[in-house]
Formats: C-alpha cells, sequence, structure tokens
C-alpha cells in the first residue's frame, strides 16, 4: 500500500496522524480510501473530480500534470502539499 504523508492543517481530520497507509492505483482512488478510512477528509481534498486549487499532490518527489489522476504505485509516498501561488507581476 501506498503511504499518504498529511500536511498538519489537514491532521485534525486524521486524528492526528501525519502517515497513512492507502490503497488506490491513482491519487484520487488513494483520496476515496483515505475518506473511507477517515470520512470527511475528501471535501478538503478534492473540488468535483479533481484536486482543490489550493492542494498540490507530489508522488514519489515528483508534482506531475496529472492531479488526481496521477498514478500511485504500491509503494508510492504521496505528500499532499498546500498550492503555492503568488509572485511578482510585472
Amino acid at each position: 500500500m501506498a503511504i499518504a504523508v498529511i500536511p498538519a492543517l489537514l491532521r485534525k481530520f486524521t486524528d492526528g496522524k501525519e502517515r497513512i497507509t492507502a490503497r488506490g492505483r491513482n491519487v484520487r482512488e488513494l483520496i476515496a480510501d483515505l475518506d473511507r478510512q477517515f470520512p470527511g477528509i475528501a471535501q478538503h481534498l478534492l473540488e468535483g473530480d479533481d484536486l482543490k486549487p489550493s492542494v498540490a499532490v507530489s508522488v514519489d518527489g515528483e508534482i506531475g500534470p496529472g492531479g488526481a489522476m496521477e498514478p500511485v504505485g504500491d509503494e508510492s509516498e504521496v505528500h499532499f502539499l498546500p498550492a503555492i501561488g503568488g509572485g511578482v507581476e510585472k
């Protein structure tokens, strides 16, 4: 099973757990399994069928373009991160 790493702001929905084992062939399925274990967490990660704009996901150290459809392996480590925006506009 993959390991999901939960950011501090969302740990109140996982009973304080930072690392959770979960099943899924992609990020969306992994979130569904997390939601089965911790009902309600999906609403903080998903908007419709994709990740919320305020959430980024890293699978095995890479932030891929697939969003919720990004593949997840049995030994993957999946980090949910607050998306960083902004910058200097010229």
